[in-house]
């Protein structure tokens, strides 16, 4: 998985496995997780290694780009990864650009949010509400 440095902007390799422990910018040397901000999924094996190796429950916002609730509730998601930054990862995947894993999960409607542990469906979400809403619907 790439992630920008919060600080310097530089991209950093972390790997999913990695999501839970400590790690650096190679350029700054600035902490890079705990992740404190939803990170964008890029391709299907790229969600299929974040839910099988990430030590940490994984918390999935099914969006696209053109549609107004998606857009509301991504501050509200912004949110969650912030204050649970440590326990949780928050990602993003636009279903738009995957549409092989958003039929894989039966996406019918977005926005959908699905957390995930230990790779595998724990509880699901539609719909757009505060932050407070999605963590207590999802349990966390």
């Amino acid at each position: 998985m790439i992630h920008r440095c919060p600080s310097c902007k530089a991209k950093n390799r972390v790997p999913e496995a990695r999501l839970g422990a400590t790690a650096r910018c190679a350029k700054c040397k600035g902490p890079l997780v705990p992740l404190d901000a939803p990170i964008a999924v890029g391709s299907a094996a790229d969600f299929d290694a974040l839910l099988k190796d990430s030590p940490l429950p994984v918390l999935v916002d099914f969006w696209a780009v053109w549609c107004g609730p998606c857009r509301a509730v991504a501050p509200e998601l912004e949110r969650l990864a912030r204050e649970r930054a440590g326990e949780v990862v928050v990602a993003k995947l636009d279903t738009d650009a995957l549409p092989q894993v958003a039929g894989r999960y039966g996406i019918r409607g977005i926005p959908t949010m699905i957390l995930f542990g230990g790779g595998t469906e724990r509880a699901r979400v539609s719909g757009a509400m505060p932050a407070d809403e999605i963590a207590h619907r999802l349990g966390l």
